[in-house]
């Protein structure tokens, strides 16, 4: 969840620091440090964001190796000690680290025994005194760095910086390291974005991996002492630097990149012809498609939300069972797996901690796994090694938006694909492609005019909390709206299928309430309208997205219209006002809408 930069090379190495740090900074963190070598190790390190770092930073740092982090809490409060880098006592070593060491208990009372107390809170800093023994009893840094790890238990992308050795050990389990190769010089990151911009030539290191990084190359190994088969990547052109291309916030770009990020996903895709859709990355023959007995989808916070709508697509279109589950809890809850089933793992990053682990126990179990992912070559796309690309972009916003559209397309083309060899006929296959084929105008147009969005604002701003309520495919919308609201604005959320709501949180109904009810004119719509009506009846106030010329509309006291479209693929439209809401919502309190406080883009720990 934290983010590494380092740089060896020729060059002053604490602008470039500084300028990865920053490249980082979607990734969500509470603290930053850095550390530059030049003859001796000079550490930096300020809680909050780089711009506070910078403050502190001399206007010019001799030396030309070093490296950066930026840390999300995870052991120990957020203060400038608990910071990283980490030093030993002599100021010799320094080390990053992302991850848990999960016996740094037991470790730190080892090392508490022979003297050695440590300064922060951290389970990070037991690494750096562990190296230190090794380097003291004559090891060199990789065997030092090789044998402090065969001692701990956990997680880790690790950089470890020696005052006496020209060279950067960096080592990964279960948290993504990035190798890039430059011309004389060699950078590290947890994130590709942070190296797109000096090259595109990569090393994505495995677990079990370790490198050692000088000027003139990159040698990689494994942490028993083996070879590695890691290769050189080519990283894909959209994975270039993004920037904020004019307007005031990655996120409103991104809501406005949906439509343009939605062609990229579906181009080729469709199968007009047939009435289905091409998905050769599942590697899934029709016979395997017709004779699955089961549909297993896993994903957490917005990933899920996508789960959830795929379920209901698959299960409407190929009249097979589907389940979405949330990720945290699948490995613990001990699944029965079948290994004829269809297995979905949904990441934006391809890095999220939870879901590689149910990947994992999946299979384990004997089950295959097919990756929905945006990030190109990340973990579970790797460990799947097939599935689909959904050619977002680069996301720079934490809370997620045309990722989640785009997720949710690609569940639609799998339901599509799957229902085909299963129910349903080529002619109604054609108008599902036909309508398909005609979202990313309908997107443009509703962008180009959202609608009365400002008044929805003033009704929520201020609430102690927002119901939002759906039916259907409609249920997950609402879902993944509150969860924008709750990211965004830190407004307290409640997500129900609208029947549902009487059950219990129509309690919390009093004078005034807002209640975004998410309406396409889909068969739920009658029983939709009979939820807002117990809400009003209470003095809710209604706030309704619906379809154009609905004259549901005149139910509410904000109405949103919509583009009107089949009602399978409502949930692409119908889920971007509530983006909208959540945004102008977090502008009109004050929050920082890119970085919401304690949330990460890449949630790699469990």
């Amino acid at each position: 969840m934290c983010g590494i930069f380092g740089f060896i090379g020729d060059r002053s190495a604490a602008p470039l620091l500084v300028e990865g740090l920053r490249r980082l900074e979607y990734r969500g963190y509470d603290s930053t440090g850095l550390v530059v070598k030049n003859g001796s190790l000079q550490m930096y390190k300020k809680v909050g964001k780089v711009t506070e770092l910078s403050k502190i930073l001399p206007n010019h740092i001799e030396g030309d190796t070093g490296i950066a982090h930026t840390r999300w809490a995870t052991h120990g409060s957020v203060t400038d000690t608990n910071a990283h880098p980490h030093l030993n006592r002599d100021e010799s070593i320094a080390v990053v680290h992302n991850g848990i060491i999960e016996n740094f208990r037991s470790l730190k009372e080892r090392l508490e025994a022979r003297g050695m107390p440590l300064v922060s809170e951290t389970d990070s800093e037991v690494l750096v005194h562990m190296i230190t023994i090794g380097i003291e009893s004559g090891q060199e840094p990789l065997e030092a760095v090789r044998q402090t790890l065969n001692r701990v238990t956990g997680t880790w992308g690790l950089c470890v910086l020696f005052k006496e050795h020209d060279l950067i050990v960096c080592a990964r389990n279960g948290s993504p390291l990035i190798i890039g190769q430059g011309n004389g010089e060699s950078f590290v990151s947890s994130d590709p974005h942070a190296l797109s911009h000096h090259t595109q030539n990569m090393f994505i290191l495995e677990d079990g991996d370790m490198a050692i990084l000088t000027r003139n190359g990159i040698e990689i190994s494994k942490l028993d002492g083996g070879s590695s088969s890691t290769s050189l990547t080519v990283l894909e052109d959209e994975w270039g630097e993004a920037d904020m291309a004019g307007y005031p916030h990655y996120m409103l770009k991104e809501i406005h990149e949906q439509p343009e990020a939605l062609r990229r996903c579906i181009s080729g895709r469709l199968d007009k012809a047939n009435g289905s859709a091409r998905l050769g990355g599942l590697k899934l023959e029709p016979v395997r498609l017709r004779n699955a007995p089961l549909v297993r989808l896993i994903g957490c916070g917005t990933a899920l939300n996508a789960c959830k709508i795929g379920q209901l697509a698959i299960e409407i279109l190929a009249r097979i069972p589907a389940i979405a589950h949330v990720s945290s809890e699948f490995r613990y809850n001990d699944h029965v797996i079948n290994p004829n089933a269809i297995h979905f793992a949904v990441s934006q990053s391809g890095e999220t901690a939870d879901t590689l682990s149910a990947v994992k126990e999946i299979q384990l179990k004997g089950g295959e796994v097919h990756g929905i992912i945006n990030v190109v070559g990340s973990t579970i796309a790797r460990l799947c090694g097939q599935g689909v690309y959904i050619h977002s972009g680069p996301e720079q916003a934490v809370a997620s938006t045309k990722a989640f559209t785009n997720m949710v397309a690609s569940l639609l083309l799998f339901a599509i694909r799957i229902g085909r060899t299963r129910s349903f006929s080529r002619e109604r296959g054609r108008k599902i492609i036909e309508s398909f084929e005609e979202i990313p105008k309908l997107m443009e147009s509703y962008l180009s005019n959202p609608g009365p969005i400002d008044e929805a604002v003033e009704l929520v701003k201020n609430a102690k909390s927002v119901m939002y309520l759906g039916r259907g495919l409609s249920a997950p919308v609402a879902s993944e709206g509150a969860l924008k609201m709750l990211e965004l604005a830190y407004i307290p959320c409640l997500a129900y299928p609208a029947g549902e709501m009487k059950h219990g949180p129509i309690a919390l109904l009093e004078e005034g309430s807002p209640v975004v009810v998410i309406a396409p004119n889909d068969k739920h719509r009658e029983k939709t309208i009979a939820s807002m009506h117990e809400c009003k009846a209470r003095g809710a106030k209604i706030i309704v997205i619906h379809e154009e010329g609905d004259i549901i509309s005149d139910e509410a006291d904000v109405a949103i219209s919509i583009p009107s479209c089949d009602s399978l693929l409502s949930p692409l439209l119908s889920v971007l006002p509530t983006q909208l809401i959540a945004y102008r919502t977090a502008l009109a309190l004050g929050c920082d809408v890119d970085r919401p406080r304690n949330l990460a883009k890449s949630v790699t720990v469990e």
